[in-house]
């Protein structure tokens, strides 16, 4: 209900000095404005005033009335009084207007806490000519997600005069009409409604006609034009009238019309429809062009008196937008396109007129029919953009209002969400639905959630539409991290470089930011009274462990570290690993020999074998160990180097020293024995000792036979150092011989492949291996080479035989091979003097290829080298 004070009444509120209207409360809450002051209201006032007293007046929502055409800013109620807020507290609690789309008519000042106009009214065009004019806003408290009601009633003003389709309307009379006959003019329209819309009709004042108003059933009113006397055509004929509207505003608004009656022939008979209504039905948005219906009115009358065309009366905007009439045929046809969201029924004046001006009048009412043209609106009001994923189900997601313009089950709106994801939609006020969550959300399952909300209408075929609302998921840290193995095992080999990269082990946590940020660290102990964080260290960003320190297998075989993943979450989480890290043995020892030992005091030790010892005696046995291990630690043993090759062998992995044969008279007195100790690492390690084997049967015979060695005065009365240059004479006049006969040998076959020049073709087939040629002879000789070294004063004589170098040879490596070179051993009295003897022999073979000068072919040399005496 609504209530509207007139300033000059008695008790009403007072204008304020800016012009803008003063407010009011009455019982009920309802406020109204108050319009400029004027004294033709105070009547309408106190009707109004009269009512708001007799009845209590009880409003479950805010009503508000404001006059039309104010300017913008203009208030129309405190809305923060109404809802017993203060003007800060709007924004606080996020009060706000919700929108659907259309053009906001009102603000909210949120200085002052009052509901204003957003801009200029114009009730005329809200509400065209309805009675009423109520818009209704819904206003959002967010932080309680409440919506309120506020109905604002939009008060007219006179702000239209009435109005003529037409500036000027020619009517023929004919000059025998009789007084009394009334002729139809044309109706002003007045968009304003009440006292403010169309009040009356007024003529100029002439001799001839005078002004009937009449009023239709539905309460139009209908100027006519009343013949008061006969006409005359010769004395005048034209008349020129002024019609005059005016409406009950203040002040009065008023339109004028030419009327110019021309007066004509006599035509007694005026149009007449077929129907006096025509109804029809049309569905909206059917083509431009299409033809509704078509209207009929007959004439009796012939020639120009009875020919009839066709005119819309009240022409209005809207109507002559939509609609167009032929004059001529009567055919009405669609010109715009029809809503019937925008209105649902026309009705049409239409006339007919005859040739002098005769005029019928009926009318078309066409209803519009709904059809489902309209999508249902979404508006989203409240929307939360992300959620923390321990939310208790029930958490609110989002408000919306869905509305659609259709009507009927066409305007009937449904809302449905995916049934696989964990929320639901809940109806609360009118059409606003909320979302919530169904259940606890967990951010490792989804981290998004893109969740489209369908709005349905029941129309046929229904329409929708669809609103996509995006979700994220806040992470919180209830995930530890985790490693993909229980334990790990590392190996790296001893020696390593300080700082080498061991193992790189990496955890995993769902989680995100730094929820999933891990760092790794080692456990606090020790080792061998040494902290484990001397050993190894990790990095904490990589998880890769590294070694601080270079490991000896024979120190360390194995260290067990205990590995800690943290993520960086508030509280922490973190998860621990055990790691084995074995160290791996490498050949970085090489063999110990443990026996024999030497002494101490600079002596040599002496190992005796009887001279009756048989084949396989064992006269000692070589010891040694190896730190290392496995096949690094195994040892084998061989005799690397002996006096008299082939008496004694040594046992491949005892070690042991055993007669190899009998031993004979004529064996020297002292054996010397190299043997070399060796792994199976790769590479191998080796170590050598030598032995002294003294053969006799008893310590005081070996002194004996030293003692029977007398040095010789004369070095020329040697007769050992005589045999052995009659010895190397001897080898190289036979070695000369060789030389010549494998020299003829070689002529002649040269000769006999002259002889076969002509079949050579036949022997290119044949390895040139299987002939001996110089090359071959050459390499004979080379694998003949000896020296003779006899050394007179140290009773030592040596003679080496060397070891042959068998490339390019004839002959195998097995039947020229020697084991060992031969070390003849002899002690000899020492002696005073310097003496230095040496016989060489050297061959050569001249035009060596290759070589400069020739090419050796065999050596004997023959030294005795005298050492000082003392």
């Amino acid at each position: 209900m609504h209530f509207i004070l007139d300033p000059e009444y008695p008790g009403a509120p007072q204008a304020s000095t800016e012009g803008k209207p003063k407010h009011r409360r009455l019982r009920g809450g309802v406020v109204m404005a108050a319009p400029p002051a004027s004294p033709d209201r105070t009547r309408l006032l106190q009707i109004c005033l009269l009512l708001g007293v007799l009845g209590e007046i009880r409003a479950e929502q805010i009503r508000y009335s404001v006059f039309e055409e104010q300017e913008e800013g203009s208030v129309v109620g405190n809305i923060a009084k109404d809802l017993g807020l203060a003007p800060r507290e709007l924004v606080e609690r996020g009060v706000r207007i919700v929108s659907r789309g259309r053009t906001q008519l009102f603000a909210l000042n949120p200085r002052s806490g009052s509901l204003v106009t957003a801009g200029r009214i114009d009730r005329e065009e809200l509400c065209d000519r309805s009675p009423n004019c109520v818009t209704i806003l819904e206003i959002l408290l967010e932080d309680t997600v409440k919506i309120l009601r506020v109905e604002v009633e939009i008060i007219d003003v006179n702000d239209n005069p009435p109005s003529f389709g037409t500036e000027q309307r020619e009517i023929k009379v004919a000059e025998n009409e009789n007084p009394g006959t009334r002729f139809p003019l044309p109706e002003a329209f007045d968009p304003d409604v009440g006292v403010n819309c169309l009040q009356g009709y007024q003529l100029n004042s002439n001799g001839y006609f005078s002004l009937d108003v009449q009023s239709g059933a539905d309460g139009i009113k209908y100027p006519e034009l009343v013949l008061e006397r006969a006409l005359d055509r010769e004395e005048e004929a034209v008349h020129h009238l002024v019609l005059t509207a005016f409406d009950g505003g203040d002040p009065v608004r008023s339109g004028t019309a030419r009327i110019l009656i021309i007066l004509v022939d006599t035509n007694d008979n005026a149009p007449l429809f077929t129907q006096p209504k025509y109804h029809v039905s049309v569905r909206e948005n059917v083509p431009v062009g299409t033809r509704l219906l078509t209207v009929k009115a007959t004439d009796p009358d012939e020639g120009a008196n009875g020919d009839v065309t066709y005119s819309f009366r009240k022409v209005r905007d809207k109507i002559s937008q939509l609609f167009q009439l032929n004059s001529l045929s009567g055919d009405i046809t669609i010109l715009g396109d029809l809503d019937y969201e925008d209105s649902g029924f026309y009705d049409i004046d239409v006339e007919a007129h005859d040739g002098p001006g005769l005029r019928a009048r009926s009318k078309v009412l066409v209803t519009v029919l709904d059809e489902n043209d309209n999508a249902p609106e979404v508006t989203v009001t409240s929307l939360t953009s992300s959620v923390q994923e321990t939310s208790s189900p029930g958490t609110v997601i989002a408000l919306f209002n869905v509305h659609d313009s259709d009507s009927g089950g066409n305007g009937l709106v449904t809302c449905s969400i995916p049934d696989n994801l964990p929320f639901t939609l809940e109806k609360t006020y009118e059409n606003y639905y909320r979302l919530l969550t169904h259940r606890t959300l967990d951010r490792e399952e989804v981290s998004e959630y893109n969740i489209t909300v369908t709005a349905t209408d029941q129309g046929i075929p229904p329409l929708s539409t669809e609103t996509h609302i995006s979700l994220q998921v806040m992470d919180i840290n209830d995930n530890p991290p985790t490693f993909p193995h229980a334990s790990y095992s590392a190996y790296i080999p001893e020696n390593n470089p300080r700082g080498a990269s061991i193992l790189s082990m990496t955890a995993q946590d769902p989680d995100s930011g730094d929820n999933a940020l891990i760092t790794y660290s080692l456990a606090e102990d020790t080792f061998q009274d040494a902290p484990l964080s001397s050993y190894v260290s990790i990095n904490s960003n990589t998880g890769i462990l590294y070694a601080l320190r270079s490991f000896d297998y024979e120190q360390l075989r194995d260290l067990q570290l205990l590995v800690t993943a943290s993520d960086s979450g508030d509280p922490p989480l973190s998860s621990n690993v055990s790691v084995s890290l074995f160290v791996l043995d490498q050949n970085d020892n090489v063999p110990e020999i443990l026996y024999p030992t030497f002494p101490t005091d600079g002596s040599t030790g002496v190992e005796l074998a009887p001279r009756s010892s048989d084949s396989g005696y064992l006269v000692t046995k070589v010891v040694a160990v190896d730190r290392d291990s496995g096949q690094n630690a195994r040892l084998s043993y061989r005799l690397l180097k002996a006096s008299e090759p082939g008496l004694f062998a040594v046992g491949l992995h005892t070690g042991e020293v055993r007669t190899a044969r009998a031993l004979l008279d004529r064996d020297a007195l002292k054996q010397s024995l190299v043997v070399v100790v060796q792994d199976h690492g790769q590479p191998p390690l080796s170590a050598t000792v030598t032995l002294t084997v003294a053969v006799a049967n008893s310590i005081p015979d070996v002194l004996a036979d030293l003692g029977s060695l007398k040095p010789s005065a004369d070095p020329d009365d040697s007769g050992l150092t005589l045999y052995l240059v009659v010895a190397v004479a001897s080898v190289s006049c036979v070695f000369l011989a060789f030389v010549t006969v494998l020299l003829a040998l070689k002529l002649r076959r040269w000769h006999k492949s002259r002889l076969l020049h002509a079949e050579g073709s036949r022997l290119a087939g044949v390895p040139a291996s299987h002939f001996v040629g110089v090359d071959g002879v050459r390499a004979f000789l080379q694998t003949y080479s000896h020296e003779v070294s006899l050394t007179a004063d140290s009773r030592k004589s040596h003679l080496i035989f060397p070891q042959p170098n068998y490339a390019d040879t004839l002959i195998s490596q097995e039947s020229c091979e020697k084991s060992e070179p031969l070390l003849i051993t002899q002690d000899l009295l020492e002696t005073k003097g310097d003496l230095n003897l040496q016989v060489s022999q050297s061959s050569r073979l001249p035009g060596d290829q290759g070589g400069g000068g020739g090419r050796r072919l065999g050596t004997q040399r023959l030294a005795v080298l005298p050492r000082a005496a003392g």
